[in-house]
Order: structure tokens, then sequence, then C-alpha cells
């Protein structure tokens, strides 16, 4: 994990217009989170396992499952995850099995993460600025 320090620390944003502004550029919200607290992933490679610019975000008024919630943006960071080799081979066999093979554990996932992408990770976020502040 490589943190990348931001201008959008503590910024507070409605939830929904934050994420109307950043699902258009590729961002989702990502698995783990919750009714406090959760992230905006943004894909940066899958080539050897996945390389992601993840922007954490805390509820600030209201939980994450309900209208009108204000959040709060934590320090963007890059992250790799490295899955199992082979799982996806067998993923494939049925959209039911594959359903659960999905969330197999990864083989690393805090896998050193990749040189050539920390500059792009540092651009990500300083798009988000230009974009949000």
């Amino acid at each position: 994990m490589i943190e990348i320090p931001s201008k959008l620390e503590g910024e507070q944003y409605s939830l929904f217009d934050l994420e109307s502004e950043l699902k258009p550029l590729g961002y989702s919200i990502g698995g783990g989170w919750d009714y406090e607290k959760g992230f905006f992933d943004y894909k940066i490679d899958d080539e050897v396992g996945y390389q992601y610019l993840r922007v954490p975000f805390t509820a600030s008024s209201g939980a994450l499952d309900s209208r009108n919630t204000s959040v709060a943006i934590g320090r963007p960071f890059l992250l790799s995850h490295k899955y199992q080799i082979g799982l996806d081979d067998h993923a494939r066999v049925g959209n039911f099995q594959a359903s659960f093979n999905q969330f197999s554990e990864p083989q690393d996932k805090d896998a050193s993460f990749p040189e050539e992408y920390i500059d792009v990770g540092k651009a990500l976020v300083k798009e988000l600025e230009e974009l949000l502040l």
C-alpha cells in the first residue's frame, strides 16, 4: 500500500453527488464497505493481479445505505492484490459456482505495487482534486 497525500482529505461531500461525479470516470464503490465507511476504487491495471487507486470515505452524517448521506474523504492510496493462480480458470465453470469463487482470498493482498503505476496513481489523485475542489 502506498499512500498519496491529497488536498481532498477531510473534505465533505454528499455521497450521491460524489458517486455521480466519479462513476463516469471509472470509479466504483469497492467491496469491504460497511454502514460507516467505504472506498471508491479505480482499477489501474489487472495484468498481474489487480492494481487500484483506492479513495476511502467515512460517513459524517447518516449511514452509507441511507439517503442524503454526507461523507468525508480520507487519504487515497495505491493497492495491489495478487489473486491465487488457477482460480480464475475454475470460476468460469458456471454462473452459480462463479458467484462464490469470485470472493476467494487473494494470494497476496498487500502485494508490492508496480513502480510504473505510481505516477499514474498520483495523476489520478490530482485529477480528482481538480474535479472536486
